[in-house]
């Protein structure tokens, strides 16, 4: 197949499991809703924490890529987490 559409498609799924591993923690372990547990995080700055929680999820798709042979998706699955790390990083430095 199509290497960029590949990638694009890790990207994406990469993207979409940290949305949803974040969301999970947040419903899972948080008395607030949704947007006052997110609000709350910016107030005391743990943003980056509650990302780096969510990213979890990438560790499977992540491996799970790699089970079934599609090292591109891998590759936009790694994309998508290095760019998580770089959204922590700016919430943790500014």
């Amino acid at each position: 197949m199509n290497t960029k559409k590949e990638l694009a498609i890790g990207f994406i799924v990469g993207i979409i499991a940290n949305t949803i591993g974040t969301l999970a923690y947040i419903l899972l372990f948080s008395d607030m809703s949704i947007s006052e547990t997110f609000s709350a995080a910016i107030a005391q700055g743990h943003v980056g924490s509650l990302l780096a929680l969510g990213a979890i999820l990438n560790l499977l798709a992540f491996f799970g890529f790699l089970r079934i042979k599609r090292d591109q998706r891998a590759k936009g699955v790694l994309i998508a987490t290095i760019l998580t790390a770089f959204i922590i990083l700016y919430y943790k430095v500014f």
